[in-house]
């Protein structure tokens, strides 16, 4: 059956050059016009493309002609009204048809044929309306669209597919996919004024349809493009975006999000176990990790986990650092429903959600954001600035409205749709500081002759104080590695504005320190007490995370200076109770939770075999002893709900270099809970400590407790008696066994 003895047309089949004056290989396209089109360089095609009126030497509408590109097509029909007209091919696969005036023709359908007896109907992309408005184009040239993944990018309806794109030097733009046989001919984009806004709409276009845009550069190249603000990618090693119809997802977290946002940060525990998504345990999908990310998080009584490598990458080594598409989730665990389904079934279990963020730097991956229309568009044009030559990467160009907009909607993009929790910031300094990692001459002072980049600096506070406005109660936490003033302080107050600041100063003295023998520790008594000098200067998250396992580093088990497992165990063990309570929130990076002892490898993953067998006995006591101080920071306002002021930290004792121990009182109201640290080798008998406080003290913690394979030496409430010790009314003797911690409770 032909198409025009189909049923959908049973009632005119015109002849095919009926009231047309088209012939083979004649067109009224303009030889202009024509050759724009075929190097893919045409701004507005639909001005030729489509329907359009034919008009006399006097300016009146004589009738109409419908142009249409079909790549490869054999024939191709005007069916409108239950007539079909046959269309010219007038070269190149430009088909053409003209007719007399006709109203009743606007609305039409075109039939293509590709092969003898088969074919498809579709609407004509080039009678579409633009799908971006004026208002749209305002804000994104201003840099303050703030829901710029509803504009930009691939966005699916029932009738077909709305592609928009920001490639602001390119001289034409084409959607190619696996919808048009990836021929860049097929369907050209129009320029929207001077905004640097492509678009298109393609009707028929569904989900999971492979593309990109083909962009013809300035200087005459063709380069094919993954879209910047896709929601899906292309499963590696393949680099195409992928079309995606709006999420349909039922949130069951409210409970979650209204707490969120009531919720005053600074002043509740917060416990971050950071874990990296391909390599936790490897092969389990999203929907796997719903259920045994959730149990053991919960387990180990942390508040929060921090997911490494959530935003695709095609390179998985990269741990994520290596960003291609901002607005696409990591595609190797599951689709982003998937990963929705994740982030719900943690907030329904009381756990927050904490994301890696990189907007500092993006590879150079010729299909991905680098030079994205011939020329540097999303990144500096000064290689001075441009360029991050530690990581053979780019740098944004913060200065640039564009570029800027796309990086802050990126961040609520996430908060928004996904409902994270909070973004840690990767490599901050890398952003703040011009000459970071550069040679002189190597780097582009600022305007005033600086190495301040201001430009990174407004960014930053633009991002924190967007994020915090519209999306309540989400974190930001910087990678800060310098002592840049005001990483946490307000932005109304000249701060860069972020919920926490990662304390690398604390982490790189403590583990310093914890890897010298014992015996030498005291004369590096001032590298674990140094930390209380600043420890309220900003908002700071004590963080052993994954940069510190790698690399030849080792773990915190292989650190410790010892050979038997026992005492590596008690030393970790140790730590983690130091850790906890010392002021400021924590970050542990999986399998430091029970002393993992071989660095963290991406592509091996977790070594949980550790805990397995005899050896594994100090394991599991480790693990045991994290979920117990996790379970008692968060139950005593005393050691999570004080961290940023000198109101809930008191010495007892900051100078026993001689016995290689720290003692301290945390409080907040009424409660005090004294924390006592042996770091050396040898146990303490009669060990008088300051408290200020009389009566009971009520023993809840004590490293060297069987329960996390300790030995048991000693333990059990305290009395303060009437005794004045360390400038306190009230004092205690106890015994603390060699590496070991004990923690006690009054009030």
């Amino acid at each position: 059956m032909t198409p025009a003895d189909s049923p959908a047309h049973p009632r005119h089949t015109a002849n095919p050059n009926e009231n047309s004056s088209m012939t083979a290989n004649s067109s009224s396209l303009s030889d202009h016009d024509r050759q724009r089109l075929l190097e893919g360089r045409h701004h507005a095609p639909h001005d030729v493309l489509g329907l359009h009126a034919t008009r006399g030497d006097a300016g009146q509408i004589t009738g109409h002609v419908i142009r249409t590109i079909q790549c490869g097509a054999n024939s191709v029909q005007v069916h409108s009204g239950g007539r079909v007209w046959e269309m010219v091919n007038t070269g190149e696969d430009v088909f053409e048809l003209e007719l007399p005036r006709d109203p009743q023709i606007e609305d039409y359908r075109l039939f293509i044929r590709w092969d003898a007896g088969q074919g498809v109907e579709t609407m004509d992309a080039y009678r579409e309306l633009p799908t971006v408005r004026d208002l749209d184009l305002h804000l994104i040239g201003e840099g303050r669209h703030e829901r710029l993944w509803d504009v930009l990018g691939a966005h699916v309806s029932d009738r077909g597919t709305a592609f928009a794109v920001w490639a602001p030097h390119a001289a034409g733009v084409s959607v190619v996919g696996s919808f048009n046989g990836w021929n860049s001919r097929q369907h050209p984009m129009r320029a929207l004024g001077s905004s640097g806004i492509w678009e298109l709409f393609i009707p028929g276009v569904g989900p999971d349809e492979l593309y990109k845009f083909s962009i013809a550069t300035a200087d005459g190249a063709q380069v094919e493009k993954a879209d910047p603000m896709a929601r899906l990618a292309e499963r590696a090693p393949g680099t195409a975006s992928v079309t995606v119809a709006d999420s349909t997802y039922r949130w069951s977290d409210d409970d979650w999000m209204t707490a969120r946002a009531r919720t005053d940060w600074n002043r509740t525990p917060i416990s971050i176990y950071e874990m990296h998504l391909g390599s936790w345990r490897k092969g389990l999908s999203y929907r796997e990790m719903a259920t045994q990310l959730v149990d053991y998080v919960r387990e180990k009584n942390f508040t929060h986990v921090e997911l490494m490598g959530v935003s695709e990458h095609p390179f998985e080594p990269s741990w994520g650092y290596q960003v291609t598409s901002y607005y696409a989730p990591n595609n190797r665990f599951g689709s982003p429903e998937d990963l929705r389904f994740l982030i719900d079934s943690l907030h329904t279990a009381g756990i927050g959600v904490i994301m890696d963020w990189v907007p500092g730097h993006f590879p150079k991956d010729e299909w991905a954001l680098g030079k994205f229309d011939g020329q540097a568009c999303y990144e500096h044009p000064d290689p001075r600035r441009g360029e991050q030559p530690d990581w053979g990467t780019y740098v944004f160009d913060f200065g640039r409205a564009e570029v800027r907009n796309f990086l802050v909607a990126n961040a609520l993009y996430w908060c928004k749709e996904f409902h994270i929790d909070g973004l840690r910031v990767d490599a901050v300094a890398s952003m703040l500081y011009l000459d970071y990692s550069r040679d002189e001459g190597q780097w582009l002072p600022n305007i005033h002759g600086g190495r301040e980049n201001l430009e990174a600096v407004n960014f930053l506070q633009e991002t924190n104080a967007t994020l915090h406005r519209d999306a309540p109660g989400a974190l930001t936490i910087a990678e800060e590695s310098t002592s840049w003033p005001g990483v946490t302080a307000p932005t109304d107050h000249g701060g860069l504005g972020f919920s926490f600041k990662w304390n690398m100063g604390w982490m790189h003295d403590t583990l310093e320190y914890v890897q010298r023998d014992p015996i030498h520790r005291g004369y590096h008594h001032g590298e674990i007490t140094f930390s209380m000098v600043y420890a309220y200067s900003e908002r700071y998250i004590l963080p052993i995370s994954h940069d510190e396992v790698v690399h030849g580093k080792g773990t915190l088990w292989s650190r410790m200076p010892a050979g038997h497992s026992w005492d590596r165990a008690a030393m970790v063990r140790t730590l983690l109770a130091y850790m906890w309570s010392h002021p400021g929130k924590k970050l542990l990076f999986q399998g430091q939770e029970w002393g993992q002892a071989a660095e963290w490898n991406e592509s091996r993953g977790v070594d949980w075999g550790d805990m397995e067998g005899w050896e594994g006995e100090f394991h599991r006591g480790l693990a045991a002893l994290t979920a117990r101080v996790n379970e008692l920071y968060r139950s005593f306002p005393a050691l999570g709900e004080s961290d940023h002021g000198p109101a809930g930290f008191r010495w007892i004792a900051a100078d026993d270099a001689t016995n290689n121990v720290l003692s301290y009182i945390r409080s907040h109201g009424d409660q005090k809970v004294a924390c006592v640290i042996n770091f050396s080798g040898n146990t303490l008998r009669d060990y008088r400590i300051g408290l200020n406080d009389s009566g009971v003290w009520r023993e809840v913690l004590n490293t060297d407790d069987p329960a996390f394979e300790g030995a048991g030496r000693t333990g059990g409430d305290i009395h303060a008696d009437v005794l004045a010790s360390h400038g306190m009314e009230f004092s205690a003797a106890l015994e603390i066994p060699a590496h070991s911690a004990r923690w006690f409770v009054k009030g």
